[in-house]
């Protein structure tokens, strides 16, 4: 019996091996050699799920071993050829050039390396070595410069990703690494013929988009985010026969308007934000029968009334119309939209109530209403979204009572925005800590809340406060000098009737901005953290010198 298991082993094992093609040798030591021009670091790659492909690499043992069984390793079954290296996320640190031993391997139909770090390197010309490359993805991977005019030789491109090269300064602040020359765009769009994919996000392109993009039949994506693009969109190309994804936002000098939809287009998702896109949206958007996501935010789109035609786009996941003129009331047609997750009509003109029927979307996780003319109350259907996890509400003219009690079924909810209405917030004067979400945004000035709500006490998480002018009168409570130490940034409780004495020193240790004015705050001005850039404690009781500390602030 232990020999046939045995026997049945080696067979399977002889299966194994034999469903790997042999590479050659010559294919086998290039890929040693370009494994070993990087040191791998797991800060080289930022997805949650990176990990070092190339750790299965090893030399030749005992004459069995075939590159083919590599992680990320594609082979020919007839020929062996190396024709598939998929190195995305793969912690990959270090340059790459011209001399790299990657463009020995000739036969390269997909390349990913998409999501490392190469060091500032160039994308470099030789490039072109690989005649037979349908798929190339160098994105997030630090490359930086000219993008090599070598790149439109690759005739048989269907996929060509460079997005997201970037370097960042701050969370909010990065600057393009890859430069795409204007002259090089067109005769990659004129080369290319077979693109299905051309994801350019973030690549400095400072061009006008040329009309041969629409002449691209097969293609299915088109990013152009954040390109310093300028001129016309081309309108032939929302006609394209396949185009499902199709964003350009982040282009301010780029115009452009909508034409007439016919329904046999394609298109899934539609971003123009942020751009100079202008005239109407026709009701012939209703034709986009497959459309989930569509973004015009930020746009010179005039309508007058918000299109009720966007009510039979049904299937829509995504809809973000802020920032552009429309006004009146939110159509009752908008109540089809069930399968809603982010909903954005923010500084507007809308008017009249907010609709109750917004508490039938379910699947709601972030709705933006603010800075529009609103009035009525905040729906009580409201607590029904129990997925909602950002509510922005303020700058309206909303009036009545809200208790907070609406939002505490709402466990995934953790920004609030309620600011600037004429509401009366009330929470109950006793709330478990169980019971009570985590917010990291919690806006309630000009809310009339009379005190610091109690809920405040187990906030661990807050990065921004507002409570101004909301008629808190007393002391401060000795548990808000310890809620959310390590993360509040923003804290403003200005316009107050508070009378108490702050601690020497204030207890949020990265705190940037800090408004008490207009209480009646004594004793001595305490010492905000070095971090802090505004400091406001005007009209208030406080009395002595000004630390010499405070005088020192050099970030202030």
């Amino acid at each position: 019996m232990v020999s046939k298991l045995v026997l049945v082993l080696l067979l399977f094992h002889h299966v194994v091996i034999a469903q790997y093609p042999s590479c050659p040798d010559e294919e086998r030591s290039a890929l040693l050699q370009f494994k070993d021009s990087f040191t791998i670091d797991k800060s080289a790659s930022r997805s949650t799920d990176a990990y070092p492909k190339v750790s299965s690499w090893k030399p030749a043992e005992g004459g069995n071993s075939t590159c083919c069984s590599w992680e990320g390793v594609e082979c020919d079954e007839k020929t062996g050829h190396v024709i598939g290296l998929d190195l995305g996320s793969s912690c990959l640190h270090g340059s790459i050039n011209s001399n790299s031993s990657l463009f020995r391997l000739v036969h390269l139909q997909r390349l990913n390396l998409s999501d490392n770090n190469f060091n500032y390197s160039q994308i470099p010309p030789r490039i072109r070595n690989f005649p037979s490359l349908t798929h190339l993805d160098l994105s997030i991977s630090v490359f930086s410069g000219q993008v090599p005019s070598e790149l439109s030789l690759l005739s048989k491109l269907t996929y060509l990703d460079l997005s997201g090269n970037v370097d960042y300064l701050s969370e909010d602040e990065y600057r393009p690494l890859l430069k795409l020359e204007a002259s090089d765009l067109g005769s990659l769009v004129q080369n290319l013929t077979s693109l299905e994919v051309l994801s350019l996000i973030f690549v400095n392109i400072s061009s006008a988009i040329p009309h041969s993009v629409a002449n691209l039949s097969s293609l299915k994506t088109l990013a152009l985010v954040d390109c310093h693009l300028f001129g016309e969109f081309p309108v032939r190309i929302f006609q394209l026969p396949n185009l499902e994804f199709l964003s350009v936002r982040y282009n301010q000098d780029l115009t452009g308007y909508f034409p007439e939809f016919n329904q046999s287009s394609p298109l899934i998702l539609l971003k123009v934000s942020f751009t100079g896109f202008f005239g109407t949206i026709p009701s012939s958007i209703q034709n986009l029968h497959s459309l989930q996501k569509l973004d015009v935010a930020q746009c010179n789109f005039s309508e007058g009334l918000v299109p009720s035609s966007l009510g039979n786009l049904r299937q829509l996941t995504y809809l973000d119309i802020s920032a552009n003129k429309f006004g009146g009331l939110i159509p009752d047609s908008l109540a089809n939209l069930t399968q809603l997750a982010t909903f954005r009509i923010s500084t507007s003109r809308l008017t009249g109530p907010i609709p109750s029927w917004l508490g039938n979307f379910s699947k709601l996780e972030y709705l933006d209403f603010a800075f529009n003319r609103l009035n009525g109350s905040v729906p009580a259907s409201f607590s029904n979204l129990t997925n909602l996890q950002i509510l922005y509400l303020h700058s309206n003219t909303l009036s009545g009572v809200v208790q907070f009690q609406i939002f505490q079924n709402l466990q995934f909810l953790y920004q609030l925005q309620l600011s600037w209405n004429t509401i009366e917030f009330v929470t109950e004067s006793r709330i478990l800590n169980s019971t009570v979400q985590q917010f990291t945004v919690l806006g309630l000035s000009n809310c009339s809340i009379g005190e610091f709500p109690s809920f405040l006490q187990y906030q661990k998480g807050l990065t921004r406060l507002e409570i101004s002018e909301s008629k808190i009168r007393g002391q401060v409570p000795k548990w808000m000098w310890n809620t959310s130490l390590e993360t509040l940034v923003f804290l403003d409780i200005s316009g107050n009737f508070i009378s108490d004495q702050f601690p020497v020193v204030l207890p949020w240790v990265n705190l940037v901005g800090v408004r008490f004015s207009t209480n009646m705050f004594h004793g001595s001005l305490p010492i905000p953290p070095p971090t802090v850039l505004e400091y406001a404690a005007s009209d208030n009781n406080f009395t002595g010198e000004i630390s010499p500390l405070l005088c020192n602030m050099k970030n202030l």
